[in-house]
């Protein structure tokens, strides 16, 4: 990369990047019980899909629309987990 490293670079104010991926932010927009997918939107104002996998992995039980969650997200960008803030 010209002028610097990809190590170098800051993420997103709505993106937190540790060792173990990244994490997003927002509200869920809508959560569908029988299936287990459901989608959020982010802070950015851009709205994220999440599939049954990664609310499974987040161990929880229901989400309503209005509630702040957290997605971790793989290298490209895709959720694998839902969770709760805190």
């Amino acid at each position: 990369m010209p002028g610097g490293s990809a190590s170098a670079l800051r993420p997103l104010p709505w993106c937190t990047v540790t060792e173990a991926g990244a994490t997003v932010a927002g509200t869920v927009r809508n959560h569908d019980v029988e299936t287990g997918a459901g989608a959020v939107l982010l802070d950015d104002g851009s709205t994220l899909h999440y599939g049954a996998a990664a609310f499974t992995v987040g161990g929880l039980r229901l989400l309503r629309s209005g509630q702040r969650v957290l997605l971790g997200l793989d290298a490209a960008g895709a959720p694998v987990s839902v969770h709760l803030p805190g």
